[in-house]
């Protein structure tokens, strides 16, 4: 009989192993091989570096290896990790970043309820609307992205990417974003509407501050609960905090990921406490989590989250996403960008020419990306730390590699 042997050794290739053992999401990755990473850039194994700009997408706010960061992450790990599922034993890191959060919010988004990702917040915000209106109703946008578990899915605006899923949640509909005339479908039937304040697979969309007013009128006058998906928006990314703080409307019901655990997995839904407080009984345990809120990851959440408050990073966003919006006009082909904050989408209206320019953007030491549902433009969403020296940075490569004249 022969034996299994269990190695550790590494692999020859690990590009080859890459390819070979783990899953992968589409038939042509970047396959950089990452060596380390730090501040607005990263580093291949030869040394080359790149300029990061959709920082993890959306994630490393603060740029990559914060020292406060990973010095607060290191401190947690020194005194425990996991202990227990999420909600049974009091934990210093959870208890004092649910309060900080708190503090940052409207006084009726007072309870957090921490989750592993965004994905997995939308799962617990759906869950939470049902429970709590007693409606089964879901209404979202069309060309909206709120992740890919199946509720999460369900709230997706895009047919093409569900189909190969169905079933999924029925009593489902999508309506057009921006536009007045649909609110009327949200009725006393509806248990909630889930919307991102500013579309980011769409290619960063933007309605109106009306549009938003006479939403929130809506849901008011049918008792339908708003959800306010900041996964990608949230922690100063459009030039304010939170990005409902653009628009004067309070969410009845606040989404976090993405950026919120400082590069670390963790996710949050945020509500009025009389609300969380349905998913304690009938049944018990509503909703539940292993790792939700795990300590380390808490640790460097809370560490993040002081950073951009003391600092007030979404000052900067504002007044170095105009800047960076200017620079990148001097892209050849460029038709229109639409920008909040460091959220922006550089469109050249063309899929091949916006293809084109990414890999040459990647070949000469700049990482950007293209949106799911708007793969015509360039998805630009860097670090917060954006300063004017990475900016001269940027505009040498871009000057140097590119003829605006074209």
């Amino acid at each position: 009989m022969s034996q299994v042997k269990h190695s550790l050794l590494p692999p020859i290739s690990l590009t080859n192993s890459f390819f070979k053992h783990v899953a992968q999401t589409s038939p042509e990755p970047i396959a950089i091989e990452v060596d380390r990473a730090l501040d607005i850039y990263f580093y291949d194994k030869s040394g080359k570096k790149y300029i990061d700009l959709i920082s993890g997408i959306a994630v490393c706010n603060m740029g990559h290896s914060h020292q406060e960061i990973i010095n607060a992450a290191k401190e947690q790990l020194e005194k425990y990790m996991h202990l227990m599922v999420y909600g049974e034993l009091i934990q210093q890191p959870q208890v004092e970043l649910a309060e900080n959060l708190c503090t940052c919010l409207p006084d009726s988004l007072n309870s957090v309820f921490f989750v592993n990702s965004g994905s997995e917040s939308v799962e617990g915000a759906l869950k939470l609307a049902k429970r709590y209106t007693g409606r089964t109703q879901l209404i979202h946008f069309q060309n909206a992205y709120h992740g890919s578990s199946h509720g999460a899915m369900s709230m997706m605006g895009n047919e093409l990417y569900k189909t190969a899923f169905y079933p999924l949640l029925p009593d489902t509909k999508a309506i057009r974003f921006g536009v007045v005339g649909d609110l009327k479908e949200i009725t006393e039937k509806t248990a909630a509407i889930i919307v991102e304040l500013i579309q980011g697979e769409a290619g960063v969309r933007i309605a109106s501050v009306e549009y938003w007013k006479k939403l929130k009128q809506r849901c008011e006058r049918t008792g339908t609960l708003l959800i306010a998906d900041e996964i990608q928006t949230g922690l100063g990314r459009t030039g304010k905090l939170f990005a409902f703080e653009h628009y004067n409307i309070t969410p009845d019901i606040l989404l976090l990921g993405k950026a919120f655990g400082g590069g670390m997995p963790l996710g949050a839904f945020v509500a009025d406490k009389k609300m969380m407080h349905v998913l304690t009984h009938s049944p018990v345990l509503g909703h539940i989590t292993t790792f939700g809120g795990h300590p380390v990851c808490c640790a460097a959440a809370l560490a993040h989250l002081k950073l951009i408050t003391e600092n007030k990073m979404w000052k900067n966003a504002e007044s170095i996403g105009e800047k960076l919006e200017n620079l990148l006009w001097k892209l050849p082909n460029v038709k229109e960008i639409r920008r909040k904050g460091l959220m922006m989408a550089v469109d050249f209206q063309n899929t091949e020419t916006n293809f084109k320019t990414l890999h040459t953007l990647l070949e000469k030491g700049i990482f950007s990306d293209w949106f799911l549902w708007c793969d015509t433009a360039l998805r630009i969403v860097p670090p917060l730390i954006l300063n004017k020296e990475h900016l001269k940075e940027i505009e040498e490569i871009i000057v140097k590699n590119f003829d605006s004249n074209r």
